[in-house]
């Protein structure tokens, strides 16, 4: 199995085409948007994400990763084909598999031969079943008795480290019906197989359920913790003591237990919305999910109320913003907690100050476009240049060690809202400024 393609170029499709070509395998990316395909073959990539750039650029060298915008060309090329399209919320929470769909009945089209279509996308219960559904119908349509295998193998990618994340996954889930196609899919990742990845082989159904329920328990243990770091400001409490503790228990883990404005990007909003959706239309209640939905919206508002009181208002108050992308090493906006904040802060009467690494751009052409009350700063102490108050929303590593002597000259007030627990208390308040951390005992 020397050749794949991939369709789409997405953040998820991008990846796993220039893995698998590290991989020794000949890949084709394959995508409708001309302008991408475009600035991937002149080296330019669409995204950030650390290390994907050189990465691509070796493996087009060595003549294994290529781009293309001809799906007949990727379909006739490779005898596995993985979707990597989007699938988009709807207004319910549902997710949209027009792209996924699309693709499909475009494989049917094409393909002359066996084919094992990969599902990458994170889709509903039963997406595979319908996927074969429509290529079954296309093949039908042209008289073509052709057979073809679905598989689901959902990804498990962080942003800002999604490379490792491929390169040395806790798991590889792969769904299938059968034998044959399971056994491709170990021979595509023979590499890490080799290594004793664990592979966990099971129908297509649990492997389509598998993304979901790990992203909503990930989900559910940031927003406790966020909840746990409310009441410790009600009650003089320790949330980092309390988080510590915690993560010692072995049937509880360290990870996610860090407090902050809420969690946001392209998958935990988008996978517990969806999966709430998914158990009305079976006739089953996912409260608890339901409510960790519910807890992130509030504490996105919860945020700027501790804001406003901390400044007795928010009226004619400047507000200097440190962090627009969800979360460091992405420049990725979707669903960042930041920017239903900002648009807050603005909307109680403040002008906000900006300052972000990597996600102006994106802010600025999209999240936050047309919003009058907002200056996008070149660096942090720009931002903080006649503010009332400071407010850290995305964990940069940068932002960790600011020079708070300089930020307490430039600032017109003194609040520091250390929304992401960077610092000690004692440390800010020692520069002269207001320390107002998540749950944390202040100075």
């Amino acid at each position: 199995m020397n050749t794949i393609s991939v369709i789409g170029t997405g953040y998820v499709g991008l990846v796993t085409g220039t893995c698998l070509s590290e991989f020794g395998l000949n890949v084709v990316c394959m995508d409708t948007d001309a302008a991408k395909i475009r600035d991937l073959e002149q080296g330019r990539v669409p995204i950030f994400e650390p290390g994907l750039p050189a990465l691509i650029a070796k493996n087009v060298a060595a003549g294994r990763l290529r781009f293309t915008t001809d799906m007949a060309a990727a379909v006739s090329a490779a005898p596995v084909i993985f979707l990597a399209v989007p699938t988009p919320p709807g207004e319910d929470g549902s997710a949209d598999l027009q792209h996924v769909l699309a693709a499909a009945d475009a494989i049917a089209r094409h393909m002359t031969e066996y084919k094992v279509i990969v599902n990458k996308s994170t889709v509903p219960i039963g997406t595979g079943r319908r996927v074969r559904e429509v290529v079954r119908a296309g093949l039908d349509r042209r008289g073509a008795g052709l057979d073809f295998d679905v598989v689901s193998n959902p990804e498990f990618l962080r942003e800002g480290s999604a490379i490792r994340d491929f390169m040395h996954p806790d798991r590889i889930v792969i769904g299938s019906d059968n034998a044959k196609s399971r056994e491709i899919l170990r021979e595509i990742y023979n590499v890490l197989y080799l290594i004793d990845t664990p592979f966990i082989f099971t129908s297509l159904e649990t492997a389509e359920l598998v993304k979901y329920a790990s992203n909503a328990f990930l989900a559910t243990k940031i927003a406790f913790i966020n909840e746990v770091a409310n009441l410790c400001d009600a009650v003089r409490a320790d949330v980092r003591d309390i988080a510590r503790a915690m993560g010692m228990d072995g049937r509880i883990g360290k990870y996610f237990l860090h407090p902050g404005p809420g969690f946001g990007g392209s998958c935990f909003p988008k996978d517990t919305k969806a999966l709430v959706k998914i158990g009305q239309e079976h006739g089953v209640s996912m409260s608890i999910v339901d409510s960790v939905v519910r807890a992130n919206e509030f504490q996105r508002h919860r945020m700027v109320m501790k804001i406003e009181a901390g400044l007795a208002g928010l009226e004619g108050k400047v507000v200097g913003v440190l962090g627009l992308a969800f979360k460091q090493g992405t420049d990725d906006v979707r669903e960042s907690s930041s920017i239903p904040i900002i648009r807050e802060l603005a909307a109680g009467g403040a002008a906000v100050r900006v300052y972000d690494p990597q996600a102006m751009d994106n802010a600025r052409k999209l999240a936050l476009a047309g919003l009058d009350a907002l200056t996008y700063c070149a660096d942090e102490y720009d931002a903080a240049a006649g503010a009332d108050a400071l407010v850290i929303l995305t964990e940069w590593n940068q932002f960790r060690h600011l020079d708070l002597a300089r930020i307490a000259r430039a600032m017109r007030g003194r609040r520091f809202f250390d929304l992401r627990n960077l610092y000690e208390p004692d440390e800010v308040a020692g520069s002269g400024l207001i320390y107002e951390g998540l749950g944390r005992l202040q100075a």
